[in-house]
C-alpha cells in the first residue's frame, strides 16, 4: 500500500451511543465501512449534535483502530455546513462529497486506488459498479437501504415498549425483497447450471473459508450442516477469489430449455449473490434491531430470509474482524424455518407507497381528451414574454474553458494528486500538444501505461493503471450542438444576471459538467457559486475547468438534492431531468429564494414518495394522476425530427405541466413565469421558470 498523508477531511454526525454502536446510524455505517476497508486515508471528526463539545466522549472501543477527532458544526467548512452528513471534504475545502451512499462509495475508491491488490474492496460497488449508485429520490432499493431503514431502526430502538411491537414496515419490506428471485447479468448459465444440477440431485456444499478469513483470530463459524445452494457456491467462490468447480456440460435438455422454463436464483445476499456495498449497509442496521428484538423477548421467526441473511453475512472474509473492531457482538442465531405461505402473503401486502401509481405505467389513449377537458375550465398552456430576448453573452472574448464545447483530457496522479495534467488546449489547439489531444492521449495511456477500461459516462471513458487515472472526454461538440448550449446558457444567464446581486448564493443545481454554474462565476465575481451533482465524474469535470480558470467563487458538491440543505438566493437548473425539476422547485421555496429553472424529460416524471402530481390545486380537481401523466407522456413529443403538428402538441402538453408547476409554486408565494427560450430552436425542451419569491 503506497505511503500517503490523509487529504481528505470526513465529517460524521454524533448523536449519542446505544450499545455497541454510534448513532446516528449512518456513522456507525462509515466507520464500519472503513474497518472492514482497513482504510487510514481519511482525518475523521465527529460533529455533535449540540454545540458543547467539550462534553462530548466517545467510547474508544467503538471506534477501532480509527484516531477520531471532535468538532462542533460551526468549526466545519463553509462548504459542509450546507450538507447533511456524513461528508468528505477534498484538501482545498472546494469539493464536497455529502450523503452515504456518495460517501461510501468514495471510501471504497481511494481505498483500492491507494492499494490496488485489494480488489474484494472494489467488487463490493458490484457489477458495473452501480451498487446504491442511483440516487434514494429515484431508486426505491437505494431508499430503502440509505435512508429507510436505518431511520426505521433508530425509530425502533427509541420507542417506547408498546409502540414497538411490530416489526417495521421498512424491515418487513427488506424481508420481502430477500424472498424475490434474484437477476444477475449471467443468470441464464447460472439458471441452467442450478437446473441441472437439480436434475442430477447434486447438493453443493458452501466451500471452506480462505485461509485468510481463518487467520483472522476466530475460527469460521460456519453451520454444521452444508447449505445445499448453487447460489452459495457460486457467491463464496468469488469471495474466496476461487474458481467454481467444472460444471458437467450442459446435457441436451438442459441447452433446450426455454429461459422462462429455468429455476429461479434464491438470495444470498442483499442485492442477489454477491456480497456489495447494501449488504455493508444494511448490517449495522439490523444487527441492532435484532439485538433489541431479542433483548424485549420478540420472536424472529417471521423474518426467516433476514435471519439466514445475517448469519451468512457473518461468513464473509474480513466481516468479524471488522466487527471485533467496532466491538459489534454479533449474535449467533438459529436457523429459523421458511415462513408459512399466509404469512408470505402478508409480506407481500406490505403497502408499498407506488405500488397504485406502477398499476398505471401504461397509459393507452392521445392528450387531446386531457387538453379539452382542461379547456372546457378555462385552463390552456400560456407563456409569458421574454424579458430580454436579445441579450447574449459575449462568447468569442471569454477563454475556452467557460465555452461548453471544448473537448479536454485529464490524466490523474493516485500517488500524488498535485501531478494531475491539466489540458493546455483544447483538442484542436495546435498549442495543445499530446496531454490535450484526446486521439494522443488515449493513444500515449494504452500504448505506453498498462491500462484497463473502468467506467463510462455518457461523453467519457475512465482508464485507469495501477498509480494513473485517465478520463478521456469524447472530443468536442459540434458546432451546432455548441450552438445551441450557448443559446440556452444566454438565456439562463439573462435572467440569473436581473435577478443578482453581490454577495448573493447562487446553486447551480443537477450541473452536471458546469456549463450554467462556470459561466455564472466567471462573469459574476461578486456571487458564490455552489454546483450540486451527483455525477463524480461530470463534478471533475467541472472543476478541472474551475480550476483552469482560476475562479475562487465556486465550490463543488457531489450529492443528491436532498442532501443540500443550505441557505442562498438564487437556484438555478438547466434541463434538470423529471422530478429533478420539481426537487429544484421545492429546495428553492424553502430557502425562499428565487429559481430559473429550464425543465426536461417531462415522459420520466412519476409520483414518488415526496411529490405527487398533479402538483397544484387547480390541476388536482380536474385531472386524475393518469391523465396528467398522459401529458406528461406526450410534452416529450417535441423532437426535430416529428411532424410539425406532433411538435406543436407537445410543446402545449409542456406547457400544460409547466402550468401545473407554476401554480403550485404560486400557492407557496411565489410569482412564477413560464417562458420560452429565445430562439425555440436552442433546444425541443426549451421551457423555463422564471420564480420569484413575493
Amino acid at each position: 500500500m503506497k505511503d500517503s498523508i490523509p487529504e481528505e477531511h470526513l465529517y460524521l454526525g454524533l448523536s449519542h451511543e446505544y450499545k455497541d454502536s454510534i448513532f446516528p446510524l449512518h456513522t456507525s455505517i462509515s466507520l464500519f465501512l472503513l474497518s472492514y476497508c482497513d482504510c487510514k486515508l481519511f482525518k475523521i471528526f465527529l460533529v455533535p449534535t449540540g454545540e458543547d463539545v467539550d462534553n462530548q466522549f466517545v467510547t474508544k472501543n467503538l471506534l477501532g483502530d480509527l484516531e477520531v477527532h471532535l468538532i462542533s458544526r460551526c468549526q466545519l467548512p463553509m462548504v459542509v455546513q450546507s450538507c447533511c452528513l456524513p461528508a468528505v471534504v477534498a484538501k482545498d475545502g472546494k469539493f464536497c462529497r455529502a450523503g452515504l451512499a456518495v460517501v461510501l462509495r468514495h471510501i471504497i475508491q481511494k481505498t483500492y486506488e491507494a492499494d490496488p491488490s485489494k480488489k474484494y474492496v472494489l467488487e463490493l460497488l458490484g457489477f458495473k459498479k452501480t451498487c446504491l449508485k442511483a440516487c434514494a429520490e429515484v431508486s426505491q432499493w437505494t431508499r430503502l437501504c440509505e435512508i429507510s431503514i436505518p431511520l426505521a431502526v433508530e425509530g425502533f430502538l427509541t420507542a417506547s415498549p408498546e409502540h414497538c411491537q411490530a416489526v417495521p414496515a421498512d424491515i418487513l419490506q427488506l424481508e420481502r425483497k430477500l424472498g424475490e428471485p434474484v437477476r444477475v447479468h449471467n443468470d441464464d448459465k447460472i439458471r441452467r447450471q442450478k437446473l441441472q444440477q437439480q436434475k442430477a440431485g447434486a447438493k453443493a456444499a458452501v466451500p471452506g473459508l480462505s485461509k485468510e478469513a481463518t487467520e483472522e483470530g476466530k475460527t469460521a463459524e460456519v453451520d454444521n450442516h452444508p447449505l445445499p445452494s448453487l447460489e452459495l457456491s457460486v457467491a463464496f467462490s468469488k469471495l474466496h477469489v476461487q474458481e467454481t468447480s467444472n460444471a458437467l456440460r450442459e446435457a441436451p435438455v438442459i441447452r433446450r430449455t426455454k429461459t422462462s422454463d429455468l429455476p429461479p436464483l434464491d438470495h444470498i445476499f442483499a442485492e442477489g449473490l454477491y456480497f456489495t456495498l447494501a449488504d455493508i449497509v444494511l448490517l449495522p442496521c439490523i444487527h441492532q434491531f435484532l439485538v433489541h428484538s431479542k433483548k424485549q423477548g420478540k420472536n424472529l421467526r417471521n423474518l426467516p430470509l433476514i435471519s439466514s441473511w445475517y448469519r451468512r453475512v457473518q461468513e464473509v472474509p474480513g466481516i468479524k474482524k471488522a466487527a471485533d473492531k467496532c466491538s459489534m457482538q454479533l449474535l449467533q442465531l438459529p436457523e429459523l424455518m421458511p415462513a408459512p405461505e399466509e404469512q408470505l402473503q402478508d409480506f407481500s401486502s406490505v403497502p408499498d407507497e407506488l405500488e397504485e401509481e406502477h398499476e398505471d405505467s401504461h397509459f393507452i389513449g392521445g392528450p387531446r381528451p386531457t387538453m379539452t377537458k382542461l379547456m372546457e375550465s378555462g385552463i390552456e398552456a400560456k407563456f409569458s414574454p421574454h424579458p430580454c430576448p436579445n441579450w447574449t453573452i459575449d462568447w468569442s472574448n471569454l477563454p475556452s474553458a467557460v465555452s461548453p464545447g471544448e473537448a479536454r483530457c485529464y490524466l490523474y496522479n493516485y500517488a500524488n494528486p498535485d501531478d494531475t495534467e491539466l489540458p493546455k488546449g483544447n483538442a484542436d489547439s495546435a498549442e495543445g500538444g499530446v496531454n490535450s489531444d484526446p486521439d494522443q492521449q488515449r493513444h500515449l495511456m494504452q500504448n505506453v501505461l498498462p491500462v484497463v477500461e473502468v467506467g463510462k459516462e455518457k461523453n467519457s471513458r475512465v482508464y485507469c493503471s495501477q498509480d494513473w487515472q485517465f478520463v478521456y472526454s469524447r472530443g468536442k461538440m459540434s458546432s451546432d450542438r455548441a450552438l445551441r448550449k450557448q443559446q440556452q446558457l444566454n438565456n439562463l444567464v439573462a435572467a440569473v444576471t436581473k435577478l443578482a446581486k453581490p454577495g448573493d448564493v447562487i446553486v447551480d443545481f443537477c450541473s452536471g459538467g458546469g456549463h450554467v454554474g462556470i459561466v455564472l462565476a466567471y462573469m459574476l465575481p461578486s456571487c458564490q457559486v455552489v454546483l450540486i451533482e451527483n455525477k463524480e465524474l461530470s463534478l471533475i469535470r467541472a472543476k478541472d475547468r474551475s480550476d483552469e480558470l482560476g475562479l475562487n467563487n465556486i465550490s463543488f458538491i457531489q450529492a443528491n438534492l436532498d442532501y443540500f440543505n443550505g441557505t442562498f438566493n438564487i437556484g438555478v437548473a438547466l434541463h434538470a431531468c423529471g422530478v429533478a425539476t420539481d426537487m429544484v422547485i421545492e429546495h428553492c421555496i424553502k430557502a425562499r429564494a428565487a429559481f430559473v429553472i429550464s425543465p426536461c424529460c417531462y415522459g420520466f416524471i412519476q409520483n414518488t414518495v415526496k411529490f405527487k402530481y398533479p402538483r397544484s390545486n387547480q390541476f388536482k380537481e380536474i385531472l386524475s394522476y393518469k391523465e396528467h401523466m398522459i401529458l406528461c407522456r406526450f410534452a416529450d413529443q417535441t423532437a426535430v425530427q416529428l411532424p410539425p403538428e406532433r411538435r406543436l402538441v407537445g410543446k402545449q402538453c409542456m406547457g400544460l405541466v409547466d402550468l401545473d408547476r407554476a401554480w403550485a409554486a404560486e400557492g407557496s408565494n411565489y410569482s412564477v413565469q413560464v417562458i420560452s427560450m429565445e430562439p425555440e430552436s436552442c433546444s425541443p425542451k426549451n421551457n423555463m421558470f422564471v420564480g420569484t419569491p413575493t
